[in-house]
């Protein structure tokens, strides 16, 4: 038995679940501790790849903020295709067209009802503060909410 063999992750939303929840994302670049994800044509592309699929309804992205070897999200899907297919498409997408590597699976997280969306936003925008990159949060360039 190999102990070091990768888990698959279940990222299918329980059947009781009524709605489109809302689900916190962590995506990981293939090599961790180096600056993939941050620099301003890699953002753009990713940014650009995010409102695409906004705009053709393959999910509601409400907030992605990358950080240099990880990205965070809060995004809603349709009942039509699974996250799994989604999130794997919009990645695949990425690594062909820009060639950004990412690790094989993502980390879900679903909002539970006594969870507040706000709550999750500010814990993720302060992502690049607790981690010493800026002071503030409003400082940080690499992030993308739906509607601005």
């Amino acid at each position: 038995m190999n102990s070091l063999r990768r888990k698959n992750f279940d990222h299918t939303t329980p059947t009781w679940v009524h709605g489109r929840p809302i689900y916190f994302i962590t995506q990981c670049a293939s090599q961790r501790g180096v600056n993939q994800l941050c620099h301003p044509n890699v953002s753009k592309n990713i940014f650009a790849a995010t409102q695409h699929y906004q705009n053709q309804l393959r999910w509601h992205a409400h907030l992605l903020l990358l950080m240099p070897d990880h990205l965070h999200a809060l995004i809603s899907f349709p009942k039509a295709e699974t996250m799994q297919q989604v999130f794997r498409s919009w990645k695949h997408y990425l690594s062909y067209k820009y060639n950004l590597e990412w690790q094989r699976d993502f980390f879900d997280h679903r909002l539970r009802s006594d969870e507040s969306h706000q709550e999750k936003i500010a814990y993720i925008r302060n992502n690049p503060v607790r981690a010493g990159l800026i002071v503030t949060s409003c400082d940080w360039p690499y992030v993308w909410e739906a509607g601005r």
